[in-house]
């Protein structure tokens, strides 16, 4: 077994990594403080390929495995977390769309969206259905050739700022096989958009609810067969914990960066700080749970691309594992910083704001460990 990185996975990893040194990083302190959704940035991702990393080349992807676009989604979000998030939920929704959606009509989206000039949304969690989704009450009722479309969303990333809503509505009874999926333009008659939440962090991003009012969407839009949605969903999922855990792993590794840089300049008692055995203990723990979050990510990105009977609850364990360390990671540094840790200018906190929502998206992490037990016990 190899765990060295092949030559086109190096080459990924520099061209994401001078990206995100070059296009992010310089702008992510504004873009967080003034809450800029850095449009012309996905643009120039899209040039490099990065708004569509596992959409098929026919559609105007560069077709990745999911293990190269974890190795990628690690270096973007060293660069800025909550802009390298999105380009994350993006490709989620493009990847839905390039794989389920009726042939014409992808044609119709594909070059806007792998180029970045046209963005996507992902929208499954509503006000009153959260980590339950098969709860989900947005109805589609069927119309003659058209769905009419009648619901809300809530925590919609880019809600009011992107151009297509990959939604998941009740076309049936209850329950999971009364979900179907829909690509629906986002600007729509009868689409209407809450306010823009103000948020602990991933302030590159707007985040709002999303209001249908009887909204008329073609049939032609509908992703896979009526009843499908639900699996749609947890599918995409599946590729969504993947990113979100190698974006914590890449913000982890800057705060490491940040932090090793800080304690070899900053002296006190007359030495380095350093040299204290406390601080070379804990800088220890931080690399070695961080390379035990990165190999996680990217076993389960493996099971993902092999198509594992297993996948599911390897996402899942390794999203909880990535989120939960790469926070406690970037809280450590806060730490080594001490009171220069808290305040803006050392950058620290916006990693720690920006990724404590992870244990949080693509499904809490108490409904990973759910998901792992279960599977767990079935396969007994």
């Amino acid at each position: 077994m190899n765990y060295d990185l092949n030559d086109d996975q190096l080459a990924f990893q520099l061209t994401a990594r001078k990206f995100a040194e070059q296009k992010l990083a310089p702008f992510a302190k504004q873009w967080d403080e003034e809450q800029i959704f850095p449009k012309e940035t996905f643009v120039q991702a899209g040039a490099l390929g990065f708004m569509a990393m596992y959409i098929p080349e026919k559609y105007q992807g560069i077709g990745l495995k999911r293990l190269d676009s974890a190795i990628i989604m690690e270096e973007l979000a060293a660069g800025c977390t909550s802009t390298a998030a999105y380009v994350s939920i993006h490709n989620m929704a493009f990847n839905m769309l390039a794989k389920y959606g009726q042939e014409e009509f992808v044609n119709e989206w594909c070059e806007a969206l792998s180029s970045g000039q046209k963005l996507a949304s992902y929208c499954l969690t509503e006000p009153g259905a959260g980590s339950d989704a098969a709860s989900l009450s947005t109805k589609a009722i069927k119309d003659g050739d058209d769905y009419l479309v009648s619901g809300s969303k809530a925590f919609i990333s880019g809600a009011g700022a992107t151009d297509l809503l990959v939604t998941m509505v009740r076309t049936g009874a209850s329950g999971p096989k009364g979900i179907s999926c829909l690509a629906i333009p986002a600007d729509l008659p009868g689409i209407s958009y809450g306010k823009k939440e103000e948020k602990l962090g991933w302030n590159s991003q707007p985040t709002a609810n999303i209001t249908f009012d009887n909204v008329r969407v073609p049939t032609r839009n509908r992703l896979a067969d009526e009843g499908e949605g639900f699996k749609l969903a947890m599918e995409g999922l599946d590729g969504g914990r993947i990113n979100i855990g190698a974006c914590s792993v890449g913000t982890a590794s800057a705060s490491l960066a940040i932090s090793k840089a800080y304690v070899l300049e900053r002296k006190q008692f007359n030495q380095a700080i350093s040299e204290f055995q406390t601080t070379q203990f804990k800088l220890a723990d931080m690399l070695t749970e961080l390379t035990a979050a990165r190999q996680m990510i990217r076993l389960a990105a493996f099971k993902l691309d092999s198509d594992d009977p297993e996948k599911s609850s390897y996402c899942a364990m390794a999203k909880r594992f990535a989120t939960d360390v790469g926070f406690q990671i970037c809280d450590q540094a806060l730490q080594l910083h001490g009171g220069y840790g808290y305040l803006a200018e050392y950058g620290i906190e916006k990693l720690v704001r920006d990724l404590r929502v992870h244990q949080i998206l693509e499904g809490t992490n108490e409904i990973m460990r759910v998901i792992v037990a279960r599977d767990m016990l079935k396969n007994r």
